[in-house]
């Protein structure tokens, strides 16, 4: 009988294309906790040489400053890693246990020099790396772009790297904490920030109202003009967002314009706290920023 052609494909000996994840690696024990990450890498980067670096996506979920799940977008990260990027998505102490400003910072920070220090295992490119946060995530991600190498937050451990970033993407995170602490209480007026379960308690290690400099510290938007150089940015927000309000976003924009930073800033109409936020043709404008800081777009090009 007539059997239907075998159908013939070439074999893949670079891998092109192909990611694997290295899902539990362990970056920080000194604070007592195990701070761990989830490495996505091409799959062609089981060996890596010295020869083929691939550039740094370093992601930081959301979690209203408590234990983030490093695993929530890995769906969306994974492309980054199929087309020859290096992806981490970390993890950093929680303010609810114990562990207020800065620890989760000083953690970040912590988990990019961990990678830096271990950039001919990972095949890391250690002079193309871009942060990525996303609400709470997205206030450490500019936290660390415009605190590089700063010893206020600089722990023990791999001292002898930068925690410098190349670029810094930021979705719906919290600029100025003093104005979004305001903005809650006027939305909650019987909200005890002093009481200690309260996030904004727990963040200044005791009482807010008697910690407000804590706040200060922790917005990027007092930070623009000591930093010694600015990183491009790119900052997307919501502008139906009832977390973290619009105007948030657009502070810091106007206020990185005015500093003559490299800054765009995309706004998402009708757009809530993640959900609907998200969309193919925002991932793909978040993409194109991220390739272009990396050199991957010109050199695609050519």
């Amino acid at each position: 009988m007539p059997y239907p052609p075998i159908e013939t494909i070439a074999s893949n000996p670079s891998l092109e294309g192909l990611a694997r994840m290295l899902p539990d690696v362990t970056y920080s024990t000194a604070t007592g906790t195990d701070l761990r990450m989830a490495i996505l890498l091409p799959w062609s980067h089981e060996q890596p040489d010295s020869t083929h670096r691939a550039p740094l996506v370093v992601f930081v979920q959301g979690s209203g400053w408590e234990f983030p799940n490093i695993y929530k977008e890995i769906p969306q990260l994974s492309e980054y890693a199929r087309d020859g990027y290096v992806v981490a998505t970390v993890t950093h102490r929680n303010a609810m246990e114990g562990h207020p400003f800065p620890a989760y910072l000083q953690d970040v920070k912590t988990a990019i020099r961990f990678l830096r220090a271990h950039a001919d295992e990972y095949g890391i490119d250690p002079q193309k790396v871009t942060i990525w946060g996303t609400s709470s995530g997205g206030n450490t991600a500019m936290l660390v772009g415009l605190t590089p190498d700063d010893p206020r937050f600089k722990t023990e451990e791999y001292a002898d790297e930068s925690d410098a970033v190349q670029a810094v993407v930021q979705c719906f995170g919290p600029t100025d904490i003093p104005a979004l602490l305001e903005a809650t209480l006027q939305a909650q007026p019987d909200l005890d920030i002093d009481a200690a379960d309260n996030l904004f308690y727990a963040l200044c290690g005791g009482p807010a109202s008697e910690h407000m400099d804590v706040g200060d510290k922790m917005s990027p938007i007092r930070y623009i003009a000591s930093c010694p150089s600015l990183p491009p940015f790119l900052m997307l927000q919501g502008d139906a967002d009832p977390v973290v309000p619009y105007q948030q976003c657009v502070s810091m924009y106007e206020a990185l314009c005015d500093a003559g930073a490299d800054v765009k800033m995309i706004r998402v109409t009708g757009a809530p706290h993640e959900g609907a936020f998200w969309s193919r043709e925002l991932l793909a404008r978040i993409r194109r920023f991220i390739d272009q800081a990396s050199g991957r777009e010109i050199a695609n090009e050519n």
